[in-house]
């Protein structure tokens, strides 16, 4: 009996050590193999950079923090920038907001960049392109859809130096500038002041003391009347006199 379980631990420990032997062999084959060195060294850069990184930062806190800030800007620009959906989206609310105005109060310069813009769109002439931080709308002669020789033919294709004078709307942070500078005041008609005075077509917002005074006055034209005795005593006399009349 003694002598089995001798002979079943010995050969245990001798199974337990080839298993071990071998699974470190494995290993150390695949530490030295092409891949392994390759990992190796690709990690210890990630690590160099990681560490030159931090001591960047210890070392120059402000140039640190440029850097971070100019980064995060960049990705916030990247992520925020609006796309060709969000700018018909804007169009017809912008074209809603004027069709809900008479057009003697409508704004003529709002008026006609959003029907032309609203024209080009119809007419599948509005192109959009996506350059990182910010999106162009701009338009083109044809359809890209079109198949006639004057779209497809690059001999007749608009030059490079004309798409600035193309370029409709530029989409950064979340908003379409141009449409947006071009609905304000989208509600006032300039027309309505061209024949007016040079003095009067131009107005100053009122001071703090006549905005107070105007509120004063509209809350007194609310309080009810106080007549004197005097005053009450003439209303009864005329009274009377119709009376006796």
């Amino acid at each position: 009996m003694a002598f089995r379980l001798i002979t079943r631990r010995m050969f245990c420990a001798v199974g337990e050590t080839s298993i071990s032997r071998h699974s470190k062999s494995r290993w150390e084959k695949l530490k030295n193999s092409k891949a392994g060195v390759w990992c190796r060294s690709l990690m210890s850069d990630y690590k160099e950079a990681c560490v030159d990184i931090f001591v960047g930062v210890y070392e120059r806190p402000v140039k640190a923090s440029v850097c971070m800030t100019v980064l995060g800007g960049a990705l916030t620009c990247f992520f925020s920038k609006p796309d060709y959906s969000s700018f018909e989206v804007s169009l017809l609310e912008r074209s809603n907001q004027l069709s809900l105005l008479s057009s003697w109060i409508r704004n003529a310069s709002s008026d006609s960049h959003v029907q032309n813009l609203l024209k080009l769109r119809n007419e599948g002439r509005l192109c959009h392109v996506n350059l990182g931080l910010l999106s162009l709308i701009y338009f083109t002669d044809h359809n890209p859809d079109s198949t006639l020789f004057e779209a497809r033919c690059s001999s007749l294709s608009v030059i490079w130096r004309e798409f600035p004078r193309r370029v409709m709307d530029v989409g950064f942070a979340g908003h379409w500038w141009i449409l947006d500078s071009k609905m304000t005041n989208y509600d006032v008609n300039e027309d309505e002041f061209m024949y007016l005075p040079v003095h009067m077509q131009k107005t100053s917002p009122p001071t703090v003391q006549k905005v107070e005074l105007n509120e004063r006055l509209h809350r007194e034209s609310w309080v009810a009347l106080k007549l004197e005795a005097a005053e009450k005593e003439t209303i009864e006399m005329a009274r009377s006199s119709t009376v006796e009349t």
